[in-house]
């Protein structure tokens, strides 16, 4: 007859690896509170906005009236922002200080004020 035997040590790594894995996941599906600050444009433009022959705030409204939802550009990333779309529009192409629940790439706004 064959004994197998198994060690715990690997068992536990492997469920402890697992754990963490699990937290993490949770934690970033529920989102976490933070504030940004830059520029808002649309999600279709981003940084650059396509008409040159018009302003950049004209450029995002017009985008935002085909269906792009509003962005925060914060340096070199673009977060896809959700809610607040009257403040959004008042503030197109300013610099404004964004507070709201970040899941990857996307905000769920709750404030937006003019940056200092």
């Amino acid at each position: 007859m064959i004994k197998t035997v198994i060690s715990a040590k690997p068992i536990l790594a492997l469920a402890a690896t697992t754990l963490v894995g699990t937290v993490s996941m949770l934690a970033q599906a529920s989102g976490e509170q933070k504030t940004l600050t830059g520029v808002v444009s649309d999600a279709m433009c981003g940084q650059t906005h396509m008409m040159k022959d018009k302003p950049d705030a004209d450029c995002l409204r017009y985008c935002v009236k085909q269906g792009t939802k509003y962005a925060l550009v914060v340096g070199k990333s673009v977060y896809t922002l959700e809610g607040h779309e009257a403040e959004l529009d008042k503030y197109a192409a300013k610099k404004v200080t964004v507070k709201g629940t970040v899941k990857g790439e996307a905000v769920t706004v709750e404030s937006v004020v003019p940056a200092e």
